[in-house]
């Protein structure tokens, strides 16, 4: 049945300035509204490869939740998981650079406590059928809870990102049982104590996979925006570069590389080339996520569901 996507649903409301930006100060510009939310970005990412996730999460009955729940069936992903309960639906506020990079935000995080009825009720059923799990670590503990017991119950691997690294690292047991993790790099600075900036890219590669090793997670990758990734697991280390874009947004880019991440090692691929199929992903999104989202064939990653 694919991967199974756990995570809550944003209405991102995002501001471009029309000139130079000017800190704190007035900025003539545009302001957009679109469907967001880490889980549900890597649920359509998913589906545009043609890998038919699920998602599972909670939306509100006003015509947006509606309107995301048609989104998400439109890019091939299976909402029959989501429910509609009052005040579901988080809000994302951010301001944009000139660079495409947010100088500014805020958001309000919705109730998705309901998911854990659906884990009661159903979770039985829909994990022992999905392929993986992908998931934002610092989702409620309870859910998390249940994710992982069933997880472990019927054999399955769990990917995550992180929309919060100050709830994850009180999680680090979690990581220990991660199929990956993935994050920046200043996320990955507050994971391990350390300042991670001051190195150049082969000794961050060295620093980083004796940290990653030390803190016994299985396979991590750590983005570092328009230069690349670093990879480690137990077998394998290195470095992926990033593709030459023209940059409108770079907001999403990472979760669509989590979810090329998520497919490849899902199907059987290196964590390098999981990487690249990540970093391929990522690449269209930044151009096109504010208009025609990128749509693939998973034979194009070399990945065959009937394996």
């Amino acid at each position: 049945m694919g991967i199974a996507v756990f995570g809550a649903v944003f209405v991102d409301i995002k501001g471009y300035p029309s000139g130079q930006y000017i800190p704190n100060g007035r900025n003539v510009g545009n302001v957009i509204q679109v469907h967001g939310g880490v889980s549900r970005n890597i649920a359509e990412d998913l589906g545009n490869i043609q890998l038919n996730p699920s998602f599972i999460s909670m939306v509100d009955s006003s015509g947006v939740g509606v309107d995301i729940i048609r989104r998400l069936n439109h890019h091939g992903v299976d909402t029959s998981y989501l429910r509609m309960v009052p005040n579901a639906i988080g809000t994302w506020l951010a301001v944009f650079d000139n660079n495409g990079d947010v100088v500014a935000s805020i958001s309000k995080r919705p109730d998705i406590s309901g998911v854990l009825n659906i884990l009661e009720e159903e979770g039985d059923k829909l994990i022992s059928q999905c392929d993986s799990i992908a998931l934002e670590v610092d989702i409620e503990e309870e859910i998390l809870n249940k994710i992982f017991e069933l997880a472990n119950k019927y054999g399955k691997k769990v990917y995550a990102a992180v929309s919060n690294m100050s709830i994850a690292m009180e999680r680090r047991e979690y990581l220990k049982q991660l199929g990956c993790l993935v994050c920046n790099l200043q996320e990955a600075e507050l994971l391990f104590s350390a300042d991670l900036e001051q190195y150049d890219r082969d000794a961050l590669i060295e620093v980083l996979d004796k940290m990653v090793k030390q803190a016994r997670i299985p396979k991590m990758v750590i983005t570092l925006g328009a230069q690349g990734c670093i990879y480690s697991s137990q077998d394998e280390v290195g470095y992926f570069p990033s593709y030459d874009v023209d940059v409108l947004d770079t907001t999403g880019a990472g979760d669509s590389f989590f979810a090329g991440v998520c497919a490849g090692l899902t199907y059987g691929k290196t964590l390098k080339e999981a990487c690249e199929i990540g970093t391929r992903i990522a690449s269209s999104v930044i151009i096109t996520r504010e208009s025609t989202c990128p749509s693939f064939m998973p034979e194009e990653f070399g990945i065959s569901l009937n394996d």
